[in-house]
C-alpha cells in the first residue's frame, strides 16, 4: 500500500535550524510567520479567516529516519515514538496550532510557531474550541514532569 500526499504550500517562519526552534506551538508565542499557499488551493481558503486558529499538518521535511524508542526532552527514560512528540516517526508528519492572524491572496499570517522555514503543508483544518478541547483523565508519562513544564517560565526552546 501506498499513501502520497501532495503539498498544498509552503510555511515560512524564522527559523532556518532545528537548533533553539521552539519545543511546541505554545512554546513559539509571539513568533510569527506566513504561509504560502499554492495558487491551485487558493480556493479552499475561503471563510478560513473567519477563524481565529487553524490546525497545520505538515511534513517534517528534515527528518531522517525513525527511532521507534526515544528519550524526549522532559525525560530521561526512552518512551514509544507514539507516546512522544519526535519528528522522528514512522510517517514524518507534524500537527501544529497556531493563530491565524489574516490572509491576504493566498498568504497566511500566522503567530505562535514551532515549524522550520520551508516547511511543506499538507493541510488546514480550523480550530474549534468547543470540538477539539478535551478535559483529559491522564497524561501517561508526562503526567509529574509536564508540571514543571511551563512555557510561561521558560523560552520553549530547544538549545541552550
Amino acid at each position: 500500500m501506498s499513501i502520497i500526499f501532495n503539498p498544498i504550500g509552503l510555511i515560512h517562519s524564522p527559523f532556518t535550524q532545528k537548533e533553539n526552534m521552539p519545543i511546541q506551538t505554545s512554546g513559539g508565542k509571539g513568533i510569527k510567520g506566513h504561509i504560502e499557499i499554492f495558487p491551485e488551493y487558493i480556493d479552499g481558503l475561503r471563510d478560513l479567516d473567519e477563524f481565529s486558529h487553524i490546525f497545520l499538518i505538515y511534513q517534517f521535511h528534515l527528518s531522517e529516519g525513525c527511532d521507534l524508542l526515544c528519550k524526549p526532552f522532559l525525560d530521561d527514560k526512552k518512551h514509544g515514538v507514539f507516546a512522544v512528540r519526535s519528528p522522528r516517526r514512522p510517517n514524518q508528519i507534524g500537527l501544529s496550532i497556531v493563530r491565524l492572524i489574516d490572509i491576504k491572496v493566498g498568504i497566511l499570517n500566522i503567530e505562535d510557531m514551532d515549524i522550520i522555514d520551508g516547511t511543506p503543508l499538507i493541510d488546514i483544518k480550523p480550530y474549534i474550541p468547543n470540538i477539539d478541547c478535551r478535559k483529559v483523565e491522564r497524561i501517561g508519562w508526562l503526567e509529574n514532569k509536564a508540571k514543571n513544564f511551563n512555557v510561561a517560565e521558560s523560552d520553549g526552546r530547544f538549545g541552550s
